[in-house]
């Protein structure tokens, strides 16, 4: 069976609105409803974790009863930091090959996700990525800048796949603040990171303007 463990929550939620922005509409549905379908529309019988605060469950629950949202999710309460809230999830799976995927980006396609979890499979983890196609240039500590290569640098994505071993022993280190998302962790736990392509509407909505950009992006899905 195939694992997602799907984060919702934490700090800096709102987007200057009275709702959580994984609750907020997206085409007449909550957008965390559109992240769900987008794994059962990869894999129906997929095993899917919920992680939310605890304060959003009777929320969640109310919404599911509002839009008729028939799923057999688990749902669990987060933890302090997203490190840990992905730590509550991982114990309430059962699958061989675990994702760990951003609530609020609604628009992963199936084949970002099954390159993540085909790379896993073969070799342990598979990361999502997008190259990046600003220029760069990169500060010095006096103050100075200068350009830099940006064919070496990607803009990582979610889902975030790995073995199940690999996962839960990396997620057994003690927590660190550079640990900005799950391949950061796997790969202080002595992991090489696997980058495979993703997909450039699997943006994260975190901004208003994020979402007016969802809006356009879902019509041609």
């Amino acid at each position: 069976m195939n694992s997602i463990v799907i984060v919702a929550g934490g700090k800096g939620l709102r987007m200057g609105k009275d709702i959580p922005k994984q609750f907020l509409l997206l085409e007449g549905l909550p957008i965390l409803m559109h992240t769900i379908q987008a794994f059962y529309n990869w894999d129906v019988n997929c095993e899917i974790v919920l992680v939310l605060p605890a304060s959003q469950h009777d929320y969640w629950n109310g919404l599911v009863t509002q839009y008729n949202f028939k799923t057999s999710i688990i749902i669990t309460t987060g933890g302090e930091t997203r490190f840990h809230s992905v730590k509550n999830g991982l114990l309430k799976t059962t699958g061989e090959v675990i994702g760990i995927h951003d609530g609020v980006r609604p628009l992963v396609s199936v084949n970002t996700i099954d390159n993540c979890f085909n790379e896993a499979k073969k070799n342990g983890n598979g990361i999502p990525c997008i190259p990046v196609d600003d220029s760069l240039r990169v500060t010095s500590e006096n103050g100075g800048n200068k350009m830099t290569d940006r064919s070496q640098y990607f803009r990582i994505q979610t889902p975030q796949v790995f073995k199940r071993s690999i996962i839960l022993a990396g997620f057994e280190q003690e927590y660190a603040d550079y640990f900005t998302d799950d391949a950061s962790v796997i790969e202080k736990a002595g992991e090489s990171i696997n980058l495979v392509e993703g997909n450039e509407e699997n943006i994260k909505i975190t901004r208003p303007t994020d979402l007016k950009i969802a809006e356009i992006l879902i019509k041609d899905l």
